[in-house]
């Protein structure tokens, strides 16, 4: 069976990290092969503060090798880069695509370039968004940025879909092949925006934008996995995209049903495979 590598964090309660990416993957009929790179007992948003440990570049390089040794590289078909909780194990994970890639040469790198969110006070250690500039994404197939992000790599301040395009230009010419741009919060207020960038087009899509107490954590990470799922399914990008928009509403109104921040990735099991849903996305360039 296919498997994904998915390289990011771990929260024991909640849906965040792998903890948001695992399920919908094996849902979606695939293996999924988590390595954390924090483990916290919640996610970061709560009040009353978290507890946990982070680990370190050497104990990804360590799960790699078993990987390796019990001969399972080869038959993982895409690796996934999450958050990152150092600039060592941000050449972990090079080492780690460079080593599936080396035994199966059809495997994808999807990196979710995590560099923090200032209004959510979400902060990545130092030395983690240049080595995510400067090693992770000239060697990703596809990424997975917000807004923000996209600034951050391009340095194309983002305030049209004119800018966005030409952030997204800009990217694909660092090396990747596809972008997915996850949040767009300056195109238009009341709904939710996200862009596919391809080599030959760009494709918008918008759907309603849901109103939470507090915003749910865990969505990026959701939207990464399911996109890399129905990739490596053989689904060809745009019909990925669609698929991956749908369903991450479906999840995100029975969680907003249940009045509550936590993803209910288990009640809303059934998105993933037949979303409720249906936007369809639009060329735009």
């Amino acid at each position: 069976m296919k498997g994904i590598l998915s390289i990011q964090s771990h929260v024991v309660y909640g849906h965040a990290g792998n903890s948001s990416a695992v399920f919908p993957i094996q849902r979606m009929g695939l293996e999924a092969w988590p390595i954390n790179t924090v483990q916290y007992s919640n996610h970061t948003q709560y009040q009353q503060g978290w507890s946990g440990q982070r680990f370190s570049a050497d104990d990804i390089h360590t799960l790699i090798n078993g990987l390796d040794n019990i001969g399972q590289l080869g038959n993982c078909d895409a690796v996934i880069s999450g958050y990152l909780g150092s600039a060592q194990q941000c050449q972990a994970v090079a080492d780690a695509v460079l080593r599936v890639k080396e035994k199966n040469h059809s495997a994808i790198y999807v990196c979710d370039p995590v560099m923090g969110d200032p209004d959510k006070g979400c902060i990545v250690p130092q030395g983690v968004t240049d080595e995510i500039k400067t090693k992770l994404l000239p060697i990703a197939d596809v990424i997975v940025p917000n807004q923000f992000e996209l600034s951050e790599l391009t340095g194309v301040k983002i305030t049209s879909i004119y800018d966005v395009i030409t952030a997204c230009k800009q990217a694909i010419e660092m090396g990747p092949k596809l972008i997915l741009v996850k949040h767009l919060h300056s195109l238009a207020e009341g709904v939710f925006s996200a862009l596919l960038a391809t080599p030959k087009a760009c494709y918008l899509v918008q759907r309603p934008e849901l109103e939470f107490d507090k915003a749910p954590v865990g969505v990026g990470d959701l939207i990464t996995s399911v996109f890399t799922a129905c990739l490596v399914k053989g689904m060809s990008p745009v019909p990925a995209f669609r698929h991956t928009n749908n369903a991450v509403y479906g999840v995100l109104e029975i969680t907003q049903d249940c009045d509550e921040w936590e993803l209910q990735t288990v009640l809303g099991q059934g998105e993933f495979v037949e979303p409720t849903h249906d936007f369809e996305p639009k060329k735009v360039a």
